[in-house]
């Protein structure tokens, strides 16, 4: 029986999984969209135990990179639990106990950004850098931020999505955080982008949207960069598919600097960075926590 290690990328939209050698490399991999917790982890179960029975696997570990807020501190009554959320029928849902109850594994579970961070720190654009931060622009925004040896909120995490930015001059629409409206989650996000725009994929690059959008996301990259100093930050999640979009944060970093710290055009194209992973970039990181979970048996 082959012994494989279980991913999850547990995103608002859709929950990737996969299973790997003990190499790291992806064996198969799978996507279940997001309706209610039931029916979501429910599906990923059936999959994994059809992937097993079809290749005579054994999955040794699992390791989740969820979407948030979420109890990352092992040590909490309620570890693994998602916390209130926006996201309509998640809130308080476990998300260890469904998955430990089926496939006998030891697991761990960390952010979705938290994940996508450990995984370009140790194969993709982040590897080298002492200090830095993923941030992830999707259906909600998040970060997550590595400095002094170890991620930082510890035993929470960042809720670095709804911070609160300066509005685009030609950007008047209300918000779409449940919470906070206009906060970067709120204005910034593919679910803000829907609402006042359409689906990020079907909108022209000429649009006044990725005006508004890069002007956001420099302003997010300015804030970690200036309270941090990190070596990379890194930009992943759906809406950074769009291919002009990297360069167009880029511009507007280097223009809200200002030349301040020395910043320029190069420095700017050295920090910020698309993820090395791209879409893969979560799963990979619940493919590190996964091995994390497997290596603290022994």
């Amino acid at each position: 029986m082959t012994e494989w290690l279980a991913g999850i990328d547990a995103g608002g939209t859709s929950f990737k999984c996969g299973v790997a050698d003990g190499a790291g490399n992806i064996v198969a991999k799978f996507r279940v969209g997001v309706t209610t917790p039931e029916e979501t982890i429910g599906a990923c179960l059936e999959q994994f135990e059809q992937l097993c029975a079809e290749h005579n696997g054994h999955i040794a570990a699992l390791g989740i990179a969820s979407f948030g807020p979420l109890d990352r501190d092992s040590a909490s009554e309620t570890y693994g639990v998602i916390g209130a959320t926006p996201k309509s029928y998640w809130s308080h849902t476990p998300m260890i106990k469904p998955f430990s109850d089926v496939l006998k594994c030891p697991i761990k579970i960390d952010t979705d950004v938290n994940g996508a961070l450990i995984a370009e720190m140790v194969s993709g654009a982040a590897k080298g850098a002492v200090c830095a931060a993923y941030i992830t622009i999707g259906t909600g925004i998040g970060a997550g931020l590595y400095a002094n040896g170890g991620l930082l909120g510890q035993a929470s995490h960042p809720e670095f999505g709804h911070i609160h930015i300066k509005r685009h001059a030609a950007d008047d629409f209300s918000g779409a955080c449940g919470f906070h409206d206009d906060c970067l989650e709120g204005l910034a996000s593919a679910t803000a982008i829907r609402a006042r725009f359409g689906p990020p994929e079907d909108i022209a690059e000429d649009h006044i949207l990725w005006d508004i959008e890069s002007y956001y996301l420099a302003q997010a990259c300015q804030s970690l960069y200036l309270t941090l100093r990190t070596d990379k930050i890194i930009l992943g999640g759906g809406v950074m598919q769009a291919p002009f979009l990297l360069d167009r944060v880029r511009d507007q970093f280097e223009t809200l600097l200002a030349g301040y710290a020395g910043m320029t055009r190069a420095q700017a194209c050295s920090i910020i960075h698309r993820a090395g992973h791209g879409d893969d970039a979560g799963l990979e990181g619940a493919f590190c926590l996964a091995r994390e979970a497997r290596e603290e048996l022994k």
